[in-house]
């Protein structure tokens, strides 16, 4: 297996990330006027239909969040381009996404569009930093890719009795898993907190940035 670097392909950071995936999708469907921040196609869709029944105001609640996801992703290529001595580039990028989280928490309810703008803006710059875990191709804040890719490795460990897909599927619908697991705790925690809850989120990615000090996989060749 590829080994991690900076642990910035680990599987406990991909399932730290995962979980806030799924925080972040909870968060802003159930807060913000039920916007997703990560699945940028069901945004499409609603897109699409509030266009075609002439509702553009609210179409734009739609366009933006996923224009938006676009320039994080942008930002995120251009943050690994860039020349940091003291700082590895997926480090940067995760500090910057906690960053604009804990400020999305101080965003009153009638800001909405913007704060889910900058939310899904996050997202972007996740989705295109942390794509892989272990060398294999890897979403932390999306289920469908992860889907097709465990199903996938479960019916060829089934076919050829080799290890490795297994462990593999174990892998895939375990981040899906921590997904949900997001979910569920972001649910929670805006019963509580309402739109400070993303500060939890923020907590989470700033662990991440802490986690990728260290190796905790050197030298391990389980599951996990």
């Amino acid at each position: 297996m590829k080994k991690a670097k900076q642990m910035s392909e680990s599987i406990r950071l991909g399932m730290l990330l995962a979980v806030s995936g799924g925080f972040m999708d909870a968060y802003s469907y159930i807060e913000r006027d039920h916007v997703f921040a990560n699945a940028q196609t069901g945004n499409m869709l609603l897109l699409g239909v509030n266009l075609s029944e002439g509702n553009f105001q609210m179409a734009m609640h739609y366009f933006f969040p996923v224009f938006a996801f676009a320039l994080g992703i942008s930002l995120a290529e251009l943050v690994h381009v860039g020349k940091n001595r003291f700082l590895h580039w997926r480090q940067s990028a995760v500090l910057i996404e906690a960053v604009i989280l804990a400020g999305v928490a101080f965003f009153p309810l009638s800001m909405n569009l913007l704060a889910n703008s900058l939310t899904s803006f996050a997202c972007g710059i996740q989705v295109e930093s942390f794509r892989k875990i272990r060398g294999n191709s890897i979403a932390t804040t999306m289920c469908i890719g992860n889907m097709r890719s465990g199903t996938q490795n479960l019916c060829n460990y089934f076919q050829s009795k080799d290890i490795e897909y297994l462990r593999n599927a174990v892998l895939y619908f375990g981040i899906i898993l921590c997904f949900v697991i997001g979910a569920v705790i972001g649910n929670f925690s805006i019963q509580l907190l309402h739109e400070k809850a993303i500060l939890c989120c923020s907590v989470l990615l700033v662990l991440s940035f802490i986690m990728m000090f260290i190796d905790y996989e050197k030298g391990q060749n389980s599951i996990f």
